[in-house]
């Protein structure tokens, strides 16, 4: 059974529909090769393959230096965030439930988790929203268990979603989210400071960083922008986000640059960058990664099929810089599959 979510209200303002098509959770595949059309065959012959897919929405890989190990979160599990680790992208072991919901606020929707070590903490800290309340938890592994403590979202009377840390050079760290915009009348990204805690922001410092523009590939379906993720390059902040609502096959990832990380961001004019890879439809938001051997990577979701949206799968694509610096998804498709 597919879900679509029903608007939530900010403050007085009832969330329109636009706000369900951004993300949404995904139930069980009824058919464990995905029907994605691609289709890797297993490098060695002692792999016991158990899925040909690895279902996970709104992916994040988290690079393990210490272990030598890669692993992947993301939107999909209804009681929680589920975690698999690799040690070379393409073969995934179910690590189960790094975050289970009994240890977070919100009772549904946990979606587009991201995890991070915080060396002043010395804790891994998850970010990822709830009932579309963006949250904070906390654990001693990247496979968790992440608890939240106190239950408390960041901004408990209004709704967010997709948060996404960066630090700068100087150490501060900012949070990027997604809220509804009176103004641009859609989902947009903002930015604001991140607290010490990290689990709340500077209330002061919250700026709007991208919103989708009318008549453009952003707003083949509902004014959504979303899934945002920042890094520096060559002394340039690069944004990368998603545009239209997850539904649509035209989903697709573009990115935005600026001189700080708090803006103002101006749009690539070749965007999107990456759209309809190959056979997959509704590619798009995941997280930019550099891997063991320091190659760029990113981690995008795709539709089911052509034909069915739900669930969505995992799919790694090349990242590389182009002259000038524009920015290039293209090139070797990782299609992650599950082992035993």
């Amino acid at each position: 059974m597919n879900k679509l979510l029903k608007p939530i209200a900010f403050a007085a303002i009832m969330l329109p529909l636009a706000f369900a098509l951004a993300c949404g959770g995904d139930d069980e595949p009824d058919d464990p090769t995905g029907g994605n059309g691609g289709s890797n065959q297993p490098s060695k012959p002692a792999w016991d393959i158990t899925s040909f897919v690895v279902p996970l929405a709104d992916p994040y890989i988290y690079v393990d230096h210490n272990e030598k190990k890669y692993y992947i979160y993301g939107t999909y599990a209804d009681n929680g965030i589920q975690c698999y680790s690799s040690d070379d992208l393409e073969h995934w072991r179910n690590e189960g439930l790094a975050l289970n919901m009994k240890d977070s606020y919100g009772s549904k929707w946990f979606w587009a988790p991201e995890v991070y070590y915080v060396e002043k903490l010395k804790k891994y800290v998850m970010t990822y929203s709830a009932e579309e309340r963006v949250c904070f938890a906390f654990g001693d592994s990247p496979k968790g268990p992440f608890v939240m403590d106190p239950k408390t979202p960041m901004m408990p009377n209004e709704g967010n979603i997709d948060s996404s840390i960066f630090w700068d050079e100087d150490g501060k760290p900012y949070l990027y989210f997604v809220r509804w915009s009176v103004q641009s009348q859609g989902n947009t990204i903002y930015v604001a400071e991140l607290n010490d805690d990290y689990k709340s922001i500077n209330m002061e410092t919250i700026k709007e960083c991208v919103h989708a523009d009318y008549n453009t590939w952003e707003t083949v379906m509902p004014r959504v922008t979303e899934g945002p993720s920042v890094f520096k390059h060559d002394g340039k902040y690069y944004l990368l986000y998603s545009a239209n609502g997850y539904t649509s096959p035209d989903y697709a990832v573009g990115y935005a640059t600026a001189d700080k990380p708090t803006g103002p961001w101006t749009k690539y004019s070749g965007n999107p960058v990456l759209r309809r890879y190959g056979a997959l439809v509704g590619c798009g938001h995941g997280a930019p990664f550099i891997d063991l051997d320091g190659k760029w990577h990113y981690v995008f979701h795709a539709h089911k099929s052509t034909t069915e949206v739900h669930p969505r799968n995992s799919f790694i694509v090349d990242m590389f810089f182009k002259d000038g610096g524009v920015v290039a998804l293209e090139g070797k498709l990782i299609n992650p599959m599950i082992v035993k």
